[in-house]
């Protein structure tokens, strides 16, 4: 049986279609977190340079890209950064086979440890990363704030 959605590492050609899914997934955090996300503001640019300075993995499906998840290597651990899924293809594993594959390349590269931020107001997100084996690493604050605005997580391997 094929799969429903196929897990590749992105390439720059990818970048207008990655921009695309990262404002319509978080779409739905406009007006609900403070700072607002900085996804609203992406451009292709952007996209680029994130791509060269680590990577990304894309789920798609049928030439549709529905999904993207970043990657940067740190000193001691690698980085996840902007999971996102369309919400039309959310309940199907997406997140989870993104994030799968950010750990495998974190292995790849030898590291053992991935880390990622969660806003403390996204109290579900901070479930369904623990049910992945993310534990509270520390506490973040964005520029400009005075208290925590997120958390670090982190997933031994």
């Amino acid at each position: 049986m094929p799969e429903p959605f196929r897990i590749r590492e992105a390439v720059p050609t990818d970048a207008e279609r990655i921009t695309q899914v990262l404002r319509d997934a978080f779409e739905e955090y406009r007006g609900r977190l403070d700072p607002p996300s900085s996804a609203h503001d992406k451009t292709e640019a952007v996209v680029r340079r994130e791509l060269v300075d680590g990577g990304a993995f894309v789920a798609e499906a049928d030439g549709i890209l529905f999904g993207c998840v970043f990657f940067h290597l740190k000193g001691d651990h690698l980085y996840l950064d902007r999971l996102a899924v369309l919400p039309s293809h959310r309940g199907q594993g997406v997140s989870l086979r993104l994030m799968e594959a950010v750990e495998s390349r974190a292995r790849e590269l030898g590291q053992t440890r991935v880390r990622l931020s969660v806003r403390l107001a996204l109290t579900s997100h901070h479930a369904w990363y623990a049910r992945q084996g993310y534990v509270f690493h520390s506490h973040g604050t964005h520029a400009g704030y005075a208290s925590p605005t997120f958390l670090v997580l982190e997933k031994t391997l």
